[in-house]
């Protein structure tokens, strides 16, 4: 944030608070995070033309991060004001692209969309609306969605479909979803959920379990 601030660029500093708050949101630090892209998206605004697509990505995704760490804390009408926020930018771009590695368009506030909303525990909204083709979306957010789509698909008793999805995100990016603490938790459920074969050391659910160090 320091260097970013050093080079004078409103850009970059966006970018960077960006950052920030995806570090934030990893350690659970909702409030700040939340607090973070506010202050960042109203500095922006402020700074940038209103068509400028470089900055509608970065404000964009500012607002869908913020949007994440308020319904993280439960706070379903500030997540809901900030994803309407990012969907009129979203339709002022006018298509998915990738200004400064945002992936920011209409497909990713629709997928943040489902994000919050498993956060907020509406696993049915989830399921009826997550199965999206994200196959032109960049690696991390199409990965992202499919491991929340298989999630909720876990928690509505469709472990063959939830199962089906890791797979599908996995070999997108075995790095990204071995290390992710939602994959594990959904592994162990779909194991609870057929304990003949799922809990079986030969099932490929159980093996997949321990490739995500999700089981011993």
């Amino acid at each position: 944030m320091r260097a970013a601030d050093e080079s004078d660029d409103p850009l970059v500093l966006a970018s960077a608070a960006r950052s920030g708050t995806h570090a934030l949101l990893a350690n659970g630090r909702y409030d700040d995070a939340l607090e973070l892209g506010n202050t960042a998206a109203s500095w922006l605004a402020s700074q940038v033309t209103e068509n400028d697509p470089a900055a509608l990505s970065l404000l964009g995704m500012i607002h869908l991060r913020a949007a994440v760490a308020a319904a993280r804390h439960q706070d379903r009408p500030t997540a809901a004001g900030l994803l309407d926020r990012a969907e009129e930018l979203a339709d002022d771009l006018g298509s998915d692209e990738n200004y400064w590695q945002t992936g920011f368009g209409p497909t990713n506030v629709l997928l943040h969309r489902l994000s919050v909303e498993l956060d907020l525990d509406n696993v049915s909204y989830v399921v009826e609306h997550g199965r999206i083709n994200v196959d032109h979306m960049p690696q991390e957010r199409s990965v992202s969605h499919r491991i929340d789509y298989a999630r909720a698909l876990s928690l509505a008793g469709q472990g063959d479909e939830a199962f089906a999805e890791l797979r599908t995100a996995e070999r997108t990016s075995p790095q990204l979803v071995r290390n992710n603490p939602r994959v594990r938790e959904t592994l162990r459920d779909l194991i609870k959920q057929s304990p003949v074969t799922g809990g079986s050391r030969s099932s490929e659910v159980f093996v997949m379990a321990q490739r995500c160090r999700a089981v011993q």
